[in-house]
């Protein structure tokens, strides 16, 4: 204890008070030997991270308890890696960066249960690096994250009825079992579609009611 609490740059005391609170798994032991290894120095360096961005204990506690209960890594990814997205491996504090106040318990457990985020050893893995973006640039434009995946749970249904559609559709004219113009096609029907919805939308809006 007293190495890992050296090596950490923390009190004894403080370590203690990490265990007592269930911040930090208790050790591997041996007979009456506590061993400590680079998973308990690396939570220790993420508490303390997270307490230097305004984080209190009781979060930092909630915050653990989410991501321990949520899915990890291979849950996520499903069969295998993305074909297009990136994903993107974050420390807690990293994630904190990019949604400040709005990384709540609740918010997370929604990420979590929306296949967003995935944990990986002290990790956390975004499924995209384009969603994670325009998530954290939603935020910084004043949206509240609990909004944002709200309509991202909305958005995927509709996504979802699209895939099939498109897929249903090429797959009717072609053997393949991923006709090779299925995706730069419906993403450029989807883009122009989107845009003049939009258009349609915004001008319903300015004109003057009769």
């Amino acid at each position: 204890m007293e190495e890992l609490a050296k090596e950490a740059g923390i009190p004894v005391r403080t370590l203690r008070f990490y265990r007592e609170r269930g911040l930090i798994s208790p050790p591997r032991r041996e007979g009456r030997i506590a061993w400590y290894d680079d998973h308990h120095l690396a939570r220790l360096r993420t508490i303390t991270g997270l307490l230097e961005r305004g984080h209190t204990l009781t979060g930092i506690a909630d915050l653990a308890r989410t991501f321990e209960s949520g899915r990890d890594v291979a849950e996520v990814l499903g069969l295998g890696e993305p074909t297009e997205e990136v994903p993107v491996r974050l420390t807690p504090e990293q994630l904190a960066d990019y949604f400040q106040d709005e990384s709540t318990p609740e918010n997370l457990a929604t990420a979590l249960e929306l296949g967003y985020l995935g944990t990986d050893g002290e990790e956390i893995v975004h499924i995209s690096r384009r969603l994670l973006e325009v998530s954290a640039e939603l935020v910084r434009e004043g949206v509240p994250l609990a909004s944002v995946l709200a309509t991202g749970r909305h958005v995927r249904e509709h996504a979802e009825a699209l895939a099939d559609l498109f897929v249903t559709v090429l797959r009717a004219y072609s053997t393949e079992p991923e006709p090779p113009q299925l995706r730069p096609l419906a993403r450029a029907v989807m883009d122009a579609e989107l845009s003049m919805a939009l258009d349609r939308r915004l001008r319903r809006e300015q004109q003057p009611e009769a």
